[in-house]
């Protein structure tokens, strides 16, 4: 009775001040994301310490390939996450339940699908990159060992995003940490000391994985949820199944195409040669760490906008947009301005090769144009999620992607003999396509409201 009482007590993404609120729960999901993508780096910082380049162009490779499967599994989880706030919002605690068991039981199904799909196309899948000939056999290594992980990778976003639907952006991330330490340590054992190469990165990061998703679960045992749950709510909802799938499918299907997209457009720069692929790879390595702060706004745009929904409060979930896109951009330009006077300074962290270092230099200074745009996109696509028009996001992207990025790509590559600054130009142009369509459905939106009301 207790635990079902606390879904009355005072809520501050409902009932605090939007600005300090929206921080306060964009930060853990900003850390979280720092640490994700710090152990994903450190895969290739230590490749590129201790390997050569064949072997960092492998692990880029092969990580943009399990971003995919990442990208399909964040989808579902962003579902259920948005379905959970909104069951919050509403105070109630029996629905809040039976949406967590039916994300539970949708869950174990993708597992038993992407697992051992993963691994039976990892041949087809380093072929269809156009991986360099040097990289072939380190790719295919890692891409295998870390399809064999997926169970892992899915289990660990089911409770993140579980936690993130009630409110709690801070617990997920104790159990990254983990998750990166362990990784990290794996890293210099395996593929450092033990000259394991790629194999040896993808090893550590399934173990790390599959750590910390176990860890998660005795916490979440022990703790419980702020809400009474049992063994009969996991279970398929009908109707919970629904909601879930209406917003995740959407954006699960446009995480994996627009993860395919850059999987083109890596197969496109692999034509240009091995120090064109590593320096794409590295670049979109460090872009992981420049997209982590609006990313994290956005998710908590998501959350505050499902909850005060939930709770009828649509002016409210209005502003957290706002803020969320006024945070962002603060963030993005610096980001921007930073990559224009000191084009090399990151990228030289994951590569010893100035060849390489030089190349993702010139291919960033454009790409980062991307950070200042994409805090429009990305908050005003978790505002249209919390509606459930995750459809509109789908829309968008794929026009954006397939109609702008690649084929601006396609063409700027046949240009780049002296620079990969043209090719870098893609992605800023592809966002404003998209702020310009994000535009007109939201205004859209709210005059479908102000109807409403009236």
């Amino acid at each position: 009775m207790e635990k079902t009482e606390q879904l009355s007590q005072k809520n501050e993404l409902l009932d605090g001040k939007i600005s300090t609120a929206l921080l306060k729960f964009a930060m853990p999901f900003m850390a979280a994301s720092f640490l994700q993508a710090l152990y994903g780096a450190v895969d290739l910082f230590v490749v590129g310490q201790y390997a050569g380049s064949a072997a960092v162009s492998a692990v880029a490779i092969g990580s943009q390939v399990m971003q995919t499967i990442t990208g399909i599994i964040l989808g579902i989880s962003t579902g259920g996450t948005v379905l959970i706030a909104r069951r919050i919002g509403e105070r109630n605690a029996r629905k809040a339940a039976s949406a967590v068991g039916t994300l539970a039981v949708l869950f174990v199904i993708l597992a038993a699908i992407l697992s051992p799909l993963m691994a039976l196309l990892t041949n087809q899948a380093v072929a269809l990159m156009e991986t360099p000939a040097q990289a072939v056999p380190f790719a295919r290594e890692y891409i295998f060992i870390c399809a064999c992980g997926i169970p892992f990778i899915i289990g660990y976003n089911a409770v993140s995003g579980i936690f993130r639907g009630i409110g709690d952006s801070k617990t997920p991330v104790y159990f990254i940490i983990i998750a990166c330490i362990v990784n990290i340590a794996g890293d210099f054992l395996l593929a450092g000391a033990m000259n394991m190469g790629a194999a040896g990165a993808a090893v550590a990061t399934v173990v790390a994985q599959t750590v910390s998703f176990l860890a998660f679960l005795v916490f979440m045992k022990k703790k419980g949820l702020p809400f009474a749950f049992t063994r009969r709510d996991i279970r398929l909802d009908k109707n919970d199944a629904s909601a879930i799938l209406k917003v995740g499918v959407p954006l699960a299907i446009q995480d994996a195409l627009v993860n395919v997209s850059f999987l083109v457009i890596t197969a496109i720069v692999n034509t240009l040669g091995l120090v064109a692929s590593a320096a794409v790879g590295v670049v979109e390595k460090v872009i992981v760490f420049a997209m982590l702060p609006t990313g994290a706004f956005s998710s908590a745009v998501a959350t505050m906008s499902a909850q005060n929904l939930g709770a009828g409060q649509a002016k409210r979930a209005r502003q957290s947009l706002h803020f969320g896109i006024l945070y962002s951009l603060v963030i993005g330009i610096v980001m921007c301005v930073f990559t224009q006077f000191f084009p090399e300074a990151l990228p030289q962290i994951f590569s010893k090769d100035q060849a390489v270092v030089t190349a993702a230099g010139q291919y960033l200074r454009a790409y980062t144009i991307d950070c200042i745009l994409v805090s429009f996109v990305f908050c005003i696509n978790a505002y249209f999620n919390s509606y459930g028009k995750s459809i509109i996001s789908f829309a968008h992207s794929m026009v954006a992607t397939f109609a702008v990025r690649i084929p601006v790509t396609y063409v700027l590559s046949r240009y780049t003999a002296d620079s990969l600054y043209p090719m870098g130009l893609a992605a800023p142009a592809a966002s404003l396509v998209s702020i310009i369509i994000c535009a007109f459905f939201l205004r859209r939106l709210h005059r479908g409201l102000s109807k409403e009301a009236a």
